[in-house]
């Protein structure tokens, strides 16, 4: 595999998605492509404030990846991803959150992407879904079983990364308002602050 089809760890925990060769930066977003329809659920709404403001809702898929969903929505019930930002946004890929240890407004931002929580990394969830424009996967290290919670949403399709990374959802509302997230520099992504965050992450059944 070459240099341009492969991701680095850009932390402990962090997917890194320092994109070599430049791939994921000459990718554009296509907004008026359709979001996916809701599904059994559970959701999980995320109200994004910063240069985006609004709601995006994400339909959570048990089937797919049911570790990994039921991490994330104890972390959201516990009220762990309040607060946390979009540490790393990437034009025309993804965009990355989810650091509860540190990616906190108002904490040193040089350390977003390497934290995890308290709860133990999960082993792999890998299925046939493939990386569409507002499909949510995990976040990890070069370590397949590293993911913990840490994620990020795509802004245009990457089948490279399927098989891959964790697929856990798609967004069914606020592709404008992923849209609209504060982007970062350079190849890597890091958002400069201050960081659109997250303001409060339910679950809704």
């Amino acid at each position: 595999m070459s240099l341009n089809q492969k991701f680095i760890a850009g932390g402990l925990f962090g997917i890194g998605l320092a994109v070599l060769g430049g791939y994921a930066l000459s990718q554009s977003a296509t907004p008026a492509q359709a979001q996916a329809e809701d599904g059994p659920g559970p959701n999980l709404v995320i109200e994004v404030a910063g240069e985006a403001n609004g709601q995006i809702v994400i339909d959570l898929l048990p089937d797919l990846a049911p570790k990994h969903v039921a991490q994330i929505t104890e972390l959201a019930a516990e009220g762990a991803y309040d607060g946390v930002v979009f540490h790393r946004v990437i034009e025309g890929f993804m965009a990355q959150t989810g650091d509860v240890e540190f990616g906190k407004e108002g904490a040193d931002m040089s350390r977003a992407g390497m934290g995890g929580s308290s709860r133990p990394d999960l082993p792999a969830e890998f299925s046939s879904a493939t990386f569409d424009r507002g499909v949510v996967g995990m976040a990890r290290s070069q370590n397949p079983n590293s993911a913990n919670s840490q994620f990020f949403i795509m802004f245009a399709p990457g089948p490279f990364l399927d098989g891959q990374y964790t697929v856990v959802g798609r967004v069914i509302s606020g592709l404008d308002v992923l849209d609209g997230i504060k982007r970062g520099q350079g190849q890597s992504g890091s958002v400069p602050a201050p960081a659109d965050k997250m303001v409060s992450v339910t679950v809704a059944e």
